[in-house]
């Protein structure tokens, strides 16, 4: 440790030269400079310590004359403070100054300000305990609880001042300066994670000044946030709404994180999805709808990116219907227009979309569909409705409603309202698939897909089923061109209907499923729509116990093979 101590006067004038540029100047490159530093002055705190433990307080003033100096620059310096052990060696360093019996006013005045120097690290951060005990004898304070209850009066007495600067309005006199709040929020940069200081932080994201500028530091927002989206922070949604609101990078920041929590695992199920949403805050805070226009366009651009990718597809649904219930949940006289959410959708239709099926007697589900079919018809093949935005637009706000979007093939299989299946439904099937399909084009899937579920509908009263059976009602295997991928797709929903409710495909379920999934891609598809089928009847309370056991069953294996 000898060795180790010869080079520290010169590292000592180093570090003292530093710190006292440090202390002159808080540039953000000062900062910068400080942050590549801390290792190594860590390092240096820690060698000065194994050094003055050795020796009295008179050779600690004779070796190193300006270390109350040096040791009082890194007390104020919140950067060097939060770092790893810093603050810790601080104290043992600031602990060996102190003279336990001084001899003339001089040593008593220097054990005052050492005092000081100590009280005042702890009046900033919050010690266990057992760090305190190193020197809390020497200080002569008796209660061991008087540190923490300092931290708490300090930081309750900020958050009073900044509540105080938002109730006195223009009031200057009483109201805190703009430049304190964003020197406040700097120095709480290090110590968002820090329990002690959650009041102080929500305090700093509530606090509404007069200023045309943002005046919290950027880095208080980008830590904070990082601290939420980390599970090291606990704060309400009101004050991660704020964050938010003041810091557009925080949120864009938070859709990509839940993007790679969506992405980062193999398969992702909509309850975990569902969990991984509301764990966000993401529903509740775009309540507003300045959040939800954000969150709303980084979606759009994943669905384009990803070519309709169904991750991102059940996403949207389910932040969707998280949504709608936040919404209830706020206020039944809601606070904003649905217009202000939706600004490119049919009024109508999006008052339409928003009932939630099991708000409506399941034997009206039929219409219900029909309804919502020919309305999203009017707007996408009537021109004079040019103003709600092209196909895509409409589809883009129909998928949003996933207690609507995957019930139409359901409806078509199970609805025994009509002989022939409805031209409204087979519409919106063919649309829902394929929105970029020109008129024609869809017509023709419409045939298509009518003529399957011609021939589901005679097997469905057929006393006996096989697999061929159903490959040759689906067509595949005969001649002729191939059908485009949105009409294959289309057609795998509708035997997959069919075997979770015809009585026999329950027989014949596991050789069918094994014929349609040639490829990771089906297989997946198929994955998908098992997935959302529970999802969706445990939502409508969906009475089907031999279905859903099926489905659970199939789920659980093709789990399995995945």
């Amino acid at each position: 440790m000898a060795q180790d101590s010869v080079g520290l006067p010169s590292d000592f004038q180093f570090w003292m030269r530093k710190l006292s540029v440090w202390d002159l100047a808080s540039t953000l490159e000062t900062q910068q400079d400080t942050c590549r530093h801390l290792p190594r002055f860590q390092e240096f705190l820690r060698q000065l310590y194994e050094a003055l433990k050795e020796m009295d307080s008179n050779a600690i003033i004779e070796r190193f004359p300006t270390v109350g100096q040096l040791l009082a620059k890194t007390c104020r310096n919140p950067l060097i403070l939060a770092y790893d052990e810093s603050q810790k060696i601080l104290i043992w360093c600031l602990c060996c100054l102190i003279k336990k019996d001084p001899q003339n006013s001089g040593e008593s005045k220097f054990n005052s300000w050492t005092r000081g120097l100590l009280s005042h690290i702890l009046s900033t951060f919050r010690f266990d305990i057992k760090e305190v005990d190193l020197f809390t004898q020497v200080l002569g304070y008796a209660p061991t609880d008087y540190y923490p209850g300092l931290l708490k009066n300090m930081v309750l007495s900020l958050v009073s001042e900044l509540r105080e600067n938002h109730l006195n309005g223009f009031n200057t006199q009483r109201r805190m300066a703009p430049e304190r709040v964003r020197s406040l929020s700097r120095v709480c940069v290090p110590l968002v994670t820090l329990p002690d200081f959650e009041p102080l932080v929500e305090a700093l994201l509530t606090y509404h000044g007069h200023e045309p500028q943002e005046v919290l530091w950027p880095e208080f927002c980008d830590a904070v946030n990082e601290a939420f989206l980390l599970k090291k922070i606990s704060l309400p949604t009101s004050a991660i709404l704020c964050l938010w609101l003041r810091h557009l990078p925080s949120l864009e920041n938070t859709m990509l994180h839940l993007f790679e929590k969506l992405i980062s695992s193999e398969r992702n199920f909509l309850r975990r999805i569902e969990c991984f949403m509301k764990d966000s805050s993401l529903p509740a805070a775009a309540c507003h709808p300045a959040i939800f226009r954000v969150v709303d366009e980084m979606f759009r651009y994943a669905l384009l990116e990803t070519d309709g990718a169904l991750e991102v597809l059940a996403a949207i649904q389910v932040f969707t219907r998280c949504f709608v219930e936040a919404l209830e949940k706020e206020d039944k006289q809601l606070k904003f227009a649905f217009k202000t959410y939706f600004p490119y959708a049919s009024p109508s239709l999006v008052m339409v979309l928003l009932q939630h099926p099991k708000d409506i007697p399941q034997g009206l589900w039929h219409q219900a569909l029909k309804h919502i079919s020919e309305m999203l018809k009017e707007v996408v093949e009537d021109q004079t409705h040019g103003s709600y935005g092209g196909p895509f637009e409409s589809w883009f706000l129909f998928v949003h409603f996933g207690g609507w979007a995957d019930m139409v093939a359901e409806q078509l299989m199970t609805s025994e309202a009509e002989a022939e299946a409805p031209e409204a439904l087979l519409w919106l099937l063919a649309f829902s698939c394929s929105p970029g399909a020109g008129h024609q084009q869809r017509a023709q899937t419409m045939v298509e897909v009518k003529a399957v579920l011609s021939c589901l509908m005679k097997l469905l009263r057929s006393p006996t089923l096989s697999a061929r059976d159903l490959q040759a009602a689906a067509g595949e295997g005969g001649e002729g061109a191939p059908r485009p991928p949105a009409c294959q797709q289309l057609i795998r929903r509708l035997l997959l209907n069919f075997l979770l409710w015809a009585p026999g495909g329950h027989a014949i379920a596991q050789e069918v499923i094994t014929l349609m999934a040639q490829t990771d891609a089906i297989m997946h598809e198929i994955i998908g729509f098992l997935d959302q089928t529970l999802y969706r009847w445990d939502h409508l309370c969906v009475e089907a116990p031999r279905s859903r056991k099926l489905a659970r069953e199939l789920l659980a294996e093709l789990r399995g093979q995945a």
